[in-house]
């Protein structure tokens, strides 16, 4: 087996104020959105939108009644604490700044070396609209 992700699902806050987020910032990642599919889901009472690509499926999910009013924390126990996707290049990982600056995303690090992690640790990190934190990281040497 290799640790390849079929798919990703994570549950938002307002589902509604979400999707025009991952709307544009998938299309970054180079998502068609085209390809989104809307659903209920009765019996887990859960809307779902997913977004299609050949190599990942991502969805983003309506929270249960009895959390809607809950705050998201990544450093909650069973929590996200944040999903890096990896860039080719660092020229992909300064494109995608400007592109998320532009989409209206909350910049936690601009793009720079963490030397902390290695010589080559390129990365950018930031929210979106719910407050979970991404990365997008180029570990080559240019």
């Amino acid at each position: 087996m290799k640790p390849i992700i079929d798919h990703i699902q994570i549950t938002v806050k307002d589902i509604n104020v979400a999707e025009k987020f991952y709307d544009q910032f998938l299309q970054i990642l180079g998502f068609n959105i085209k390809n989104k599919v809307k659903a209920f889901i009765e019996e887990n009472d859960f809307h779902v939108i997913e977004y299609t690509h050949e190599l990942l499926a991502f969805a983003i999910t309506s929270p249960r009644e009895a959390f809607k009013n809950d705050s998201i924390n990544r450093r909650k126990p069973g929590a996200l604490h944040h999903l890096a996707f990896k860039a080719s290049s660092r020229t992909e990982v300064d494109n995608a700044y400007l592109k998320l600056r532009e989409i209206g995303a909350e910049i936690v690090s601009r793009p720079q070396i963490h030397k902390e992690y290695s010589e080559n640790y390129y990365a950018l990190y930031f929210k979106d609209t719910e407050n979970i934190k991404y990365e997008i990281v180029c570990t080559n040497k240019e």
